[in-house]
């Protein structure tokens, strides 16, 4: 059954107010997922307006990714004063947690505040610094793991409700957490929320219906304060689409990497001696740049695109290319028990958001350093589970003959 977009009476203001003041009433704990964003910043001020009028209290989880832009930290910093009397908790976090680099092959992943380097700024004095503050924190543990593992913890074994700024125009697959019917809702009627992975915390998306020129008309007409990195943004030349505050070095995030070097060259400069790839990438990784297939995937003429995944392995690091032949061998195994010998060379819409396996696909994932493969439908894998799974897929391959080490 195919998912479609189905029109709502209300208009989207209206409709979020509703989904937070619902929120507000029916969970005593309740969360804001917060970036610094136009997104979490909007949701930020819907929910404490309206926390406000019902004399409620929400807590705000901030994560510091430590490189990141000085109007980002600044913008934080004044929402958390401004709206000081009806947040309870501002739990902003500056413990090592690692996520991906998406800038180089040779170190796929980085870990921010890591101990023993030298960071690209210092914390707040009042940031979450110290590792025992988290009963389930683990030294270096990723992002992903990070934020299912506060959610339950936030709960306290209660009903609770951590509120996500994620909206469905903004991808396929972000209209697919909001839209599949194989999720967990809190009921029929409220398609915007989904249980967490530790039965106690509701994610829910109040504003997952707006577009960015809802957010946008919103912020013009309240007044409201936003992140000025925007302004700075749109005087440099960025199509709003591809305006992104979050961890710097992903594969969206990374195509702005330019601006630190216009806006603060000093940081830009301490950015380059932190994160390997960051010089590169600042050259490279611009929104129409062909180097990391982002938009645009080109092949040697006398390659097919199988040949040339396989090439693009054999050139890779042999521990990177090890963690890319496993999670490939699992994807084609998965179409093979599907009945189908092996995946096209190419198909229409085949390097889209949309998940159509082709050969070109697994191209632009290793062109694109995509390092947990989302674009293969594959989440993460848990650091204290990494290693055995590699093992296990390593053997598996060889049984399966598939991208073992004589192709």
């Amino acid at each position: 059954m195919s998912l479609h977009k189905l029109p709502l009476v209300q208009n989207v203001l209206e409709a979020s107010r509703e989904r937070i003041q619902w929120t507000l009433q029916n969970f005593t704990r309740v969360c804001i997922s917060f970036s610094g964003g136009k997104d979490s910043t909007l949701m930020l001020h819907l929910a404490a307006q309206l926390a406000r009028e019902s004399g409620k209290k929400i807590s705000v989880l901030f994560i510091d990714w430590e490189a990141q832009f000085s109007c980002t930290i600044s913008h934080c910093e004044y929402l958390r004063d401004y709206y000081q009397d009806v947040i309870d908790t501002f739990y902003w976090v500056a413990l090592p947690l690692t996520t991906q680099n998406s800038l180089t092959q040779f170190n796929p992943e980085w870990q921010c505040w890591e101990p023993g380097t030298e960071w690209v700024r210092q914390p707040p004095e009042d940031a979450i610094t110290d590792p025992e503050f988290f009963p389930f924190y683990q030294h270096g543990m990723s992002f992903e793991v990070f934020v299912q593992e506060f959610a339950e913890w936030f709960s306290q074994q209660r009903p609770a409700a951590v509120m996500i700024g994620i909206r469905a125009d903004e991808s396929y697959n972000r209209f697919l957490s909001i839209a599949s019917r194989s999720k967990h809702r809190f009921s029929d009627d409220k398609p915007w929320t989904t249980l967490a992975p530790g039965a106690h915390t509701w994610y829910v998306y109040p504003i997952y219906d707006w577009k960015t020129a809802d957010i946008w008309t919103w912020f013009a007409k309240s007044n409201k304060p936003y992140n000025p990195l925007y302004n700075l943004m749109y005087q440099a030349g960025v199509p709003p689409r591809y305006m992104r505050i979050c961890e710097p070095f992903g594969p969206e995030q990374r195509q702005g990497l330019w601006l630190y070097h216009v806006l603060e060259p000093e940081r830009w400069g301490r950015m380059c001696q932190r994160v390997s790839g960051v010089h590169s990438g600042g050259i490279y990784a611009g929104q129409d740049s062909k180097f990391y297939g982002h938009r645009q995937l080109m092949k040697p003429n006398n390659h097919t695109w199988k040949s040339y995944a396989l090439l693009l392995l054999e050139s890779m690091p042999q521990k990177t290319a090890e963690h890319y032949r496993n999670k490939i061998a699992v994807y084609l195994r998965w179409y093979q028990n599907k009945g189908m010998a092996d995946i096209p060379d190419t198909q229409a819409g085949d390097i889209g958001s949309k998940d159509i396996p082709s050969w070109r696909r697994i191209c632009k994932v290793l062109l694109n350093n995509d390092y947990w493969c989302r674009m293969l439908s594959f989440s993460p894998n848990k650091p204290a589970h990494y290693h055995r799974y590699n093992e296990r897929i390593k053997n598996k391959r060889k049984e399966w003959n598939i991208l073992c080490k004589s192709e």
